[in-house]
This record gives C-alpha cells, structure tokens and sequence, in this order.
C-alpha cells in the first residue's frame, strides 16, 4: 500500500460539477420510474474500533434494482444525447414517449467491466433502441449475463479494457453506432462530461442525507477510480459544495493499473498511462489510461492518491459483509469496498499510528465512502468473504 501526497493541489473548482449541473442530473434521475435515493449508512460499531469520529458508506447496491451505481451516468448522457439529437428539453424528458417517438433505431456502443455497460443496455432497452457493449478478457458470466438480459449484444474481447475501449470505437465509427463512454479522447468529451455530471447525482444525495443526520459536512472523502470518472465528478461537487480545502480526499486504486497515482506523483501533473493485463479483482478499476476530464479535478483538488494490493479491497468486503455490533451489513463488490478496505488495512498495520496521522484521521474524522456496487460477481463474491481469497493478515 503507497500513499502520496498530491504535489500537484491547487484547489481549482470546476464549472463542470457545480452544484447547478447536478441539480440537472439529479432532477432527470428522480423523473426515472423507480427512482430511490440509496441508503447511507453509518457505521458507528466500526467507527469507534477504527478510532474516527464517523464512517459512512453510500450504498449503490440498491440503485434502481442494477447492483451498482453506472446508470446515473449512462442513462444521463444517452438523455442528453437524445435530448441533442431530436432538439428535447432534458428537464421535459420522457422515456415512454421518445421511445413511441423514434421510429429509427439507434445503436449505443460502449467498453465496460460490467456495470457501466449494464447502465447503458438498461438505458437503451428502456428506450426500444439497441446497444452492443464490448468487455475486456476474464470479464465474469454473471455480469455478461446481465447486460444480455437488457437484450444488448455483448461480445468479450481477449483484450484489456483500455484496447477494448479503442475497438468500440473503431467499430462504433465504421458501422455509425453512438459511443457513450466514461472516458474522454481529443473531438470526444461532450458526453463522458455528461456520465460524469450524472454521477453527481450520488453526491448531491449524500450531502442531503448528511445534513438529515445533523452531519454538517465530511471531513474526508475516499473515491475509487479507474479511470477516475466517478472520483473526479462526485469530488468535483463536494469540493463546489465544501470547499477543497475543507475536504481531505484521498484517491484508491489497485496498484496493478494505478494510473491515477502515477500521475499524481508525476513530476510535471501530467496524465501518466498503465500497460498490461491491469490483472486485479477490482475489475471496475481495472483501466490503464485516466480520463482527460476528471484528471484536472483530481489533480487540482485531491488530497492524496493511494496505490494498493487486491489484499485491501478484500478486506473491505469482508468488514463490510460482517459487521460489528448494530451497524448494517453492506454488501460490497471488489471495487466498491476498497475505500473500506483502506480504513480496516490502516487499523490493522502494525505502523497504524503513523498512517493515521499521514491521512489525516482522528477521533473527529468524519469518513465518506462509496461503495459503487454489490455482489456483481457472485461467484467470486462468496469466494472472497468466504473462502478467503485474497487473504490480508
């Protein structure tokens, strides 16, 4: 586990994550049949074993029935898009009617790991449209199984994600698909800022169930990021909200793709790219190149970046999915639990102290994490908090 500090912080908002644009996203959401903020829980048992003041955990297990949080972005971009294309108000939107309204199918091409491909077939099936979603090598049965059930094309490539995501694109581009991907390359930004701003939503629910629970604000933030969508939307909010100075956010990511970091502690700021297999359970986390839209606001506003073992997300599953005295049990899938993981591997290391004080923690700490999905893997889900692969201690 390597945790630096962000040598690159300035403390510069963006206008891309205001509290306005996630108000757009969050009204859009809450017009979707179904809709539900997910649970915040506050998991006070493992709080007073850790020696913080408060943890909690926002639970993307309950979002609109998918097991993982992806839609919010997905669905917001494939909206807008629409919205562009047949000149709609967003704030008008109406699946029923734009889907008797499209007489010509369109097609929806994205790269996932699961969940956001999930969220993109979801959008498309709820449309009457059509969606063909590519998934890297090793990808699990059951989340190729769910994006088929949408009736989306699914087709496992023997690539890696980031080489997964050029061939969406290559064949989105040759047979005139529209790609809705979470990642950004030069002529293409326009929606992966839309999936961003549309995770915002979680957010901007967050905060709300802060102030129900008297919490005035968080004094840390742990975000996940692959290639550091989700971390970059839902950070640039908080920070538009609170202040990036009043947040200690730290940035986790599995240390075999850690693009993230690399670039964090980069000599100059710059976007630093992660070749190979990126062979981690962390499957969601799993990307080799940072999105070029949520790097300056992770760059701007992070506190520190944290590299860490599959060990450590393991570990977050399992206190998750076991929970001490009254706290609620979370289930969590590999790239959901790491920020947990985090807090429980810094308890449980013999130089605690020391890593307490480097992150900033004390008995005043109020912790934000997301847990991004459930079980999305059940398989390998039982065999992690189970069987215990992956063993930390």
């Amino acid at each position: 586990m390597e945790i630096a500090d962000n040598r690159h912080y300035n403390g510069q908002l963006s206008p891309l994550f205001t509290a306005a644009e996630a108000e757009k996203a969050r009204a859009f959401h809450q017009a979707v049949e179904g809709y539900q903020p997910t649970p915040l829980h506050s998991l006070d048992c493992l709080a007073k074993a850790i020696g913080v003041g408060k943890i909690l955990v926002k639970d993307e297990a309950y979002r609109f029935n998918l097991n993982a949080f992806k839609m919010l972005g997905g669905a917001y971009a494939i909206a807008r898009l629409l919205c562009d294309e047949f000149n709609l108000d967003i704030n008008a939107f109406d699946f029923d009617k734009l889907k008797n309204d499209i007489t010509e199918k369109m097609t929806f091409a994205t790269a996932t790991d699961g969940n956001h491909g999930r969220g993109v077939a979801w959008a498309a099936d709820k449309l009457g449209q059509n969606a063909v979603v590519y998934m890297p090598k090793g990808a699990a049965d059951e989340r190729v199984k769910n994006i088929r059930a949408l009736g989306a094309e699914c087709i496992v490539t023997d690539m890696n994600y980031d080489d997964t995501v050029r061939l969406a694109i290559k064949t989105a581009d040759e047979n005139g698909w529209k790609v809705v991907q979470d990642t950004a390359w030069e002529g293409y930004t326009e929606i992966p800022t839309w999936i961003m701003q549309g995770y915002t939503t979680m957010a901007a629910e967050a905060v709300d169930q802060m102030k129900a629970m008297a919490v005035e604000r968080p004094t840390h933030v742990f975000l996940q990021a692959g290639v550091g969508a989700m971390a970059g939307g839902v950070l640039g909010y908080l920070c538009d909200q609170y202040g990036p100075d009043q947040l200690h956010s730290v940035v986790v990511e599995p240390d075999q793709a850690d693009c993230i970091y690399r670039s964090g502690i980069s000599e100059k700021g710059e976007m630093i790219n992660v070749d190979g297999d990126l062979a981690t359970i962390m499957v969601g986390l799993a990307c080799g190149e940072p999105n070029p839209i949520g790097w300056p606001v992770l760059r701007d506003c992070s506190t520190q970046f944290v590299s860490c073992q599959d060990s450590v997300a393991a570990l977050g599953m399992r206190v998750l999915g076991n929970p001490q005295g009254s706290d609620p049990r979370v289930v969590s899938g590999e790239s959901g639990a790491v920020g947990a993981g985090l807090l429980a591997a810094v308890h449980f290391h013999p130089e605690k102290e020391k890593l307490m004080e480097k992150l900033g923690l004390n008995k005043h700490s109020v912790v934000l994490l997301i847990s991004t999905e459930g079980d999305t893997d059940p398989v390998h889900y039982r065999e992690v908090v189970w069987g215990g692969k992956h063993q930390t201690i």
